[in-house]
C-alpha cells in the first residue's frame, strides 16, 4: 500500500486538545445537566466535550426508538423495505399502550408514514408494525437491534423490545445513545420527519390523528433539527438531541432527569456550552475530490479522482493551537470499477495522533482497456 501526506497545515490550527471533560468531579464544578447521566460530543468525529456517568447502564425509555428508526432506514437503503409500501397492522401492534398514533388493526399504512410517527410523536404501535414487517416479529427485530448495537460499539446496551416500554433486562448509557443517534443522523430522510412540529396523520378509514413533536427543542432551540425524547417512571425524563450551527453539528444526551423541563434545560445547557467554547474545522471535505489522482492499472483513463466518504473535522476548544494533517492509504486496485468504489482510507492526525479515519472512494468510474487499447498501450510502452 502507498502512503503519503495529502494535507498539511503550514500554520497550526487554533483549536484545543481533544476530549476535554467537564464533570462535577473536576475542580468542584457543577454539572451542566441535572440528571443521572449526560454526554456531549461532536457529530463528525465523536470527540467528547462533556461526560457525566456516561457509561452507567440505565433505562432509556423511548430513546431506544433511535435504534428502531435506524434499522428501518437501513432496511430501506438495502432495498428490503420500500418507503411507499403498505404495511399491515397486527392486533399486537394496534394494541400497544403508551405513546401511539392509534393505528387500526387490519389496516395498512405506508412505511414512511409509520416511520414519521415514530420520529415525531414516538408511536409505539408504529414501532411494532415496522418491527414485524422488517424481521417477522418484534422478538426477531430486537435481536437485530442488539446485533447492530454491537456493531456500533455500544458496549453497555441491551434491548428487550423496540419501544422502550419497561421490560427487564433492558438498558443503555449516555455514550451509547450518542453512538446510535450519530448513526441515525447519516440518513438525510430522517430530517424530513424530525423537523415536523405539528401535522395531521391520516388513517385509511378516514380518521385523523394530530401528531406533535415531543422534542420541544426542535422548535425553540436554534439549530436543533432532530432528537428523541423518552419517559417512564423507571427511566425518568430523557432526551437525545442534535443541533447544527455553521459547520458544527453536536449531539447531546441526558438520561434520568426528574422533570421534563430539566431534561430540556440540561440538553440546552450542554449545547450552549459547546457552541460557546468549541469550534469545528473541516480538514478533509467529502464534497471536494483531492488534488492528486489515483493511478489505476488497466484503466482506460489511467487515473481517477478520489474523495473521502465523509468529511473529517477537528473539534476542540477555541483558542489553542493544534496541528492537523491527513494521510491517504491506497489499496491495490485495478479497472474496471464504478464511481464510489472503496479504494483506500483517509486518516486524520491531530498533534501527531490518529483521531479519525474513513473510507477513500473513487470519484470517477474506471473503465477497463479494450483489447485493442491494451495492445496499443503495450506497444507504446515497448517503444
Amino acid at each position: 500500500m502507498k502512503k503519503f501526506i495529502v494535507t498539511a497545515l503550514a500554520a497550526s490550527v487554533l483549536l484545543a486538545p481533544m476530549g476535554l471533560k467537564y464533570q462535577k468531579t473536576v475542580a468542584g464544578a457543577e454539572p451542566l445537566a441535572d440528571c443521572k447521566a449526560a454526554y456531549l460530543c461532536d457529530y463528525e468525529s465523536g470527540t467528547v466535550a462533556y461526560a457525566q456517568n456516561e457509561t452507567e447502564r440505565l433505562p432509556i425509555a423511548s430513546m431506544c426508538k433511535i435504534m428502531t428508526l435506524l434499522l428501518s432506514f437501513e432496511a430501506a437503503d438495502a432495498g428490503a423495505l420500500s418507503y411507499d409500501e403498505m404495511i399491515p397492522v397486527s392486533d399486537a401492534a394496534s394494541g400497544m399502550g403508551g405513546s401511539q398514533v392509534f393505528l387500526g388493526s387490519g389496516l395498512s399504512y405506508p412505511a414512511s408514514e409509520l416511520m414519521k410517527t415514530v420520529a415525531v410523536c414516538s408511536a409505539n404501535d408504529s414501532c411494532v408494525a415496522l418491527a414485524e414487517r422488517i424481521a417477522g416479529s418484534e422478538d426477531l427485530f430486537v435481536e437485530k437491534m442488539n446485533a447492530r448495537a454491537i456493531e456500533l460499539g455500544a458496549e453497555n446496551t441491551l434491548f428487550a423490545n423496540c419501544t422502550g416500554l419497561p421490560k427487564e433486562p433492558q438498558y443503555s448509557c449516555a455514550k451509547d445513545v450518542s453512538l446510535m443517534l450519530r448513526e441515525l443522523l447519516k440518513h438525510q430522510k430522517y430530517f424530513e420527519f424530525s423537523k415536523i412540529w405539528l401535522e395531521d396523520f391520516h388513517h385509511p378509514d378516514g380518521r385523523i390523528t394530530t401528531i406533535t413533536n415531543t422534542n420541544k427543542l426542535s422548535r425553540f432551540y436554534e439549530g436543533c433539527d432532530g432528537g428523541k425524547t423518552g419517559f417512564t417512571n423507571q427511566a425518568g425524563f430523557c432526551l437525545a438531541a442534535t443541533a447544527k450551527r455553521g459547520e458544527m453539528r453536536l449531539v447531546s444526551v441526558v438520561i434520568g432527569a426528574d422533570s421534563s423541563d430539566k431534561r430540556f434545560a440540561g440538553v440546552k445547557n450542554l449545547l450552549n456550552f459547546a457552541f460557546a467554547n468549541y469550534e469545528s474545522r473541516k480538514i478533509v471535505n467529502a464534497e471536494t475530490p483531492f488534488e492528486e489522482k489515483l493511478e489505476v492499472r488497466g484503466c482506460k483513463q489511467k487515473e481517477v479522482s478520489v474523495c473521502a466518504e465523509r468529511s473529517l473535522t477537528v473539534f476542540a476548544k477555541k483558542g489553542e493551537a493544534v496541528e492537523a494533517t491527513s494521510e491517504t492509504i491506497y489499496q491495490d486496485v485495478k479497472a474496471p470499477f464504478d464511481k464510489g468504489t472503496v479504494v483506500g482510507e483517509v486518516v486524520l492526525y491531530v498533534n501527531g495522533v490518529e483521531k479519525d479515519r474513513c473510507k477513500l472512494l473513487a470519484f470517477d468510474a474506471a473503465e477497463r482497456f479494450s483489447w485493442g487499447e491494451a495492445y496499443k498501450e503495450i506497444a507504446r510502452n515497448w517503444n
